[in-house]
């Protein structure tokens, strides 16, 4: 059967520069979701979502929660925006020769024009950058052709995440992106404590971790992995995961900083006959895999067909 899905074809290499200037963009969008939105458990309050026109916040509560505004990448128009309930639309154009500085200094003059004032922490998070964002001028490489291709393929990993999904009965969380990582994940929990992180670990990761977890997610690629993958891995990770059988073929187990972690690279999906059940099966595979070793409750967790109700 021939490939009825189109799927863009997509590299890190050649590429980082781009994705680097996309990925700390995010993270200024995301820093001022962090800042006023209420908080909720795992961090899922400071996520951003892969949208109809690109990548956004979603609704951002201001005025003591009577209105909303949202901050969007739009893909299709190349431009920054941000719209508020109140019926307030600002926007500014996104090219190659955009400084973050300027990205940075420009959003936030357009949130005052429209009367939402934030103050954010203005440094990036864990990208080994240690000035704030307004004197990074080094990146400056938004790219109309990678970042629109980078959104079309993440439109599609979120619909096939939310298939997923739908299949499990226990505590999941919404298909978002995290913009400290610049992943698109959905997790699924047990429903069980996870062992008390040491005493040192970011607080960051022990409220992430605080409940046994499997996670998946898809990433654009980093130095360790220089190519777009999708993932998944068990937390707590179970003696033996490694040893379980995966599918698709293509995918296989890596060592992640001492723990498993399944991986299937983005260009042994693309050009598959089927590549949504290509990772519909490395999805339910990589779950079944983690779930058995960590002795879930499979069965009870997972949601039938309405058939059989």
């Amino acid at each position: 059967m021939q490939n009825q899905i189109q799927l863009p074809s997509l590299h890190y290499k050649g590429n980082v520069e781009k994705k680097m200037t996309l990925h700390i963009f995010l993270q200024i969008m995301g820093k001022v979701r962090l800042k006023m939105t209420p908080r909720k458990n795992h961090w899922w309050y400071i996520t951003e979502y892969i949208g109809t026109t690109g990548f956004t916040t979603g609704p951002i509560p201001y005025k003591s929660s009577t209105e909303q505004f949202d901050i969007t990448i739009n893909v299709k128009k190349h431009q920054l925006e941000v719209n508020t309930s109140e019926g307030h639309s600002e926007h500014f154009p996104l090219h190659n020769s955009l400084t973050v500085a300027s990205f940075y200094q420009n959003l936030m003059k357009m949130l005052q024009k429209v009367n939402i004032s934030v103050s954010i922490v203005d440094v990036p998070f864990d990208l080994d950058i240690d000035k704030p964002f307004d004197e990074i001028t080094e990146y400056h490489n938004y790219d109309q052709d990678y970042t629109h291709k980078l959104w079309k393929t993440m439109l599609w990993t979120s619909n096939v995440f939310k298939e997923f999904s739908g299949r499990f009965y226990g505590k999941t969380c919404p298909v978002h992106l995290y913009w400290h990582s610049m992943d698109l994940v959905v997790t699924r929990f047990s429903g069980h404590e996870a062992p008390p992180m040491p005493a040192d670990a970011r607080i960051s990761d022990k409220d992430a971790y605080s409940h046994e977890c499997i996670s998946f997610g898809f990433w654009a690629g980093d130095e360790n992995v220089p190519e777009p993958a999708f993932y998944s891995y068990t937390f707590p990770a179970p003696d033996g995961l490694e040893k379980e059988t995966i599918k698709p073929t293509s995918a296989q187990w890596i060592d992640n900083n001492g723990s498993p972690m399944a991986l299937l690279k983005y260009k042994d999906l693309v050009n598959t006959d089927d590549p949504r059940e290509e990772l519909l099966s490395f999805l339910e595979s990589t779950y079944l895999a983690g779930a058995k070793k960590a002795n879930w409750d499979i069965e009870k967790l997972k949601v039938p067909d309405l058939k059989e109700m």
